[in-house]
């Protein structure tokens, strides 16, 4: 069997990172959940088809939420017939608030990965604990040998630490 040229191996690799959210983008301008999955084919197979175009040097998940919007507004005038589809209009509409609510969330994970950074060790490593899957705050109070009221009002208190340097951090330090 052949091995996968560079090409293939970089477009999987890029496919594979940003395809939850190329599959929320689908959902968010579609009506019904299971037209999303023919539009996600579609999607892929187009993505990789015009791959040779895509200029690394460009972010591909705003490459890709551009086919999905094309292929959003094809598979809705195949449908065009029911009383229920959106209109083009709203369909580009939702596509650019989705697009522009993304790159804020995108800004708001990377400030708020910067102030988890600038939390002195302990700090940090509290609150990724209680943060882990699966974790019990009366167990992770008890491992730590403290009450889960102090151990909640702890957490309560570098939340509200968090967040507030986040918002600095998006508006001041210039994090966005």
């Amino acid at each position: 069997m052949p091995l996968p040229d560079a090409n293939h191996e970089q477009f999987l690799r890029l496919f594979s990172e940003h395809e939850p959210a190329i599959r929320a983008f689908a959902r968010l301008l579609l009506q019904r959940r299971e037209d999303v999955s023919g539009v996600m084919q579609e999607v892929a197979v187009t993505l990789w088809q015009k791959f040779d175009s895509f200029d690394s040097s460009q972010d591909f998940r705003k490459w890709a939420f551009g086919i999905v919007r094309f292929k959003v507004l094809a598979h809705l005038r195949d449908l065009s017939r029911s009383r229920y589809v959106f209109d083009d209009e709203l369909v580009n509409r939702l596509a650019e608030e989705a697009s522009a609510s993304e790159q804020r969330h995108d800004a708001q994970r990377e400030a708020l990965e910067f102030c988890l950074q600038k939390l002195p060790p302990p700090q940090r490593d509290l609150i990724l604990a209680a943060y882990e899957k699966g974790t019990r705050m009366d167990e992770l109070a008890a491992r730590r040998g403290e009450t889960a009221m102090s151990l909640y009002k702890r957490l309560q208190r570098l939340r509200q630490g968090l967040l507030e340097c986040v918002r600095r951090a998006i508006t001041q330090e210039g994090i966005a």
